[in-house]
């Protein structure tokens, strides 16, 4: 059972971050659900560091903890136990009042269902106006600010309409615009085009591209396309509460407005990592594991450059012909000197 967090955590004051310092750090986070006759971990010790102005996607199964991850950045929901620091704000053991102000002046963030966004009566430009005047913007200055984010989004022609009169690529547009309004640090969008045809998709995602580079907003995005994971530079793996993967795409992403760029050049060379936690736990796909037979308890060497991970089979004899057979056959290795050339490059 992890550690409760403790009244000095609880009560340490927030800083602003230093212009080093990470958008977003977890570490060793837990989020636990209780019923009374069940207890679900729904994060078991997550660490992730999300440095300012990234634009990268969170993928995961179902299940696997991510929409609990985003439900605690975004201040929907509290940890039980680690630390989540946000543009320099620890949010374990903000009140509710905490993370309300927390809401309306650090994240902004989009849902996945586009009339989730925005509310229906008002107007495109009413909606983004309206998240400002809870922070005293003034009335001249909310609108200009509204104007000049509907035109970034490439809607200003639906300022004068309700979200029923816009497709759904349009509302996204807006909403992405409403997330905006009071320049948050960090935007989070949740399946942002899980709802929308492949045309719409590629403009909502350009439109967060256009957030993040020219709003300076550390921009996360959970999705289960991989039409978007394959067009950022870095993808984050969840898998039972941890982070499992990373996947790099030094090419991806590049400053282009409308994302043409990235388009013309089709899938971006990847780099696929396992992330080991501060813990020393590393997750290994069942795709190297599961065609070896590794399972329950495994034997480690030391190796000229790198670990060796054996399947168990009983008796250090056996180990030994383990490694004397072919290494594709019986063994997955970490590559520590590998790696770093792969990372350098």
């Amino acid at each position: 059972m992890p550690a409760p967090l403790t009244a000095e955590a609880a009560a340490r004051p927030d800083t602003p971050a230093a212009p080093d310092a990470p958008a977003i750090e977890c570490s060793s986070l837990v989020r636990i659900y209780r019923t009374e006759k069940l207890e679900v971990q729904a994060l078991q010790g997550l660490d992730l560091r999300v440095e300012q102005g990234e634009f990268m996607a969170l993928v995961g199964a179902s299940g696997s903890g991510k929409s609990t991850l985003l439900g605690i950045l975004s201040g929907l929901d509290a940890p039980s136990a680690g630390s989540v620091r946000v543009a320099g704000r620890e949010l374990a053991g903000l009140t509710r009042k905490e993370r309300l102000v927390y809401r309306r002046e650090t994240v902004g963030f989009v849902w996945q269902s586009p009339p989730r966004n925005l509310l229906p009566q008002l107007t495109a430009l009413e909606n983004v106006a309206l998240p400002q005047t809870y922070t005293g913007t003034g009335r001249r200055a909310r609108r200009t600010r509204a104007l000049d984010l509907l035109e970034t989004m490439g809607v200003d022609y639906c300022r004068d309409r309700t979200p029923g009169q816009m497709s759904g690529g349009e509302q996204q547009r807006v909403a992405i615009a409403v997330a905006l309004a009071n320049s948050p640090a960090v935007l989070l969008a949740d399946e942002p085009t899980g709802e929308l045809d492949s045309d719409s998709a590629r403009t909502v995602l350009a439109a967060l591209r256009i957030a993040s580079t020219e709003h300076n907003v550390t921009t996360l995005i959970v999705t289960h396309d991989e039409g978007v994971s394959a067009q950022v530079r870095r993808t984050v793996a969840i898998r039972d509460g941890r982070t499992a993967t990373e996947t790099l795409r030094p090419s991806a992403g590049r400053d282009d407005r409308r994302g043409t760029d990235d388009e013309a050049q089709g899938e971006h060379e990847a780099f696929e990592y396992a992330v080991i936690d501060r813990s020393g736990r590393l997750q290994l796909p069942p795709e190297f594991t599961e065609p070896l037979g590794i399972r329950d308890l495994v034997r480690l060497t030391r190796e000229p450059g790198h670990i060796g991970v054996w399947p168990d089979r009983g008796s250090s004899e056996g180990a030994e012909e383990q490694k004397a057979a072919s290494p594709e056959g019986t063994a997955t290795a970490v590559n520590a000197a590998s790696t770093t050339e792969e990372s350098e490059a």
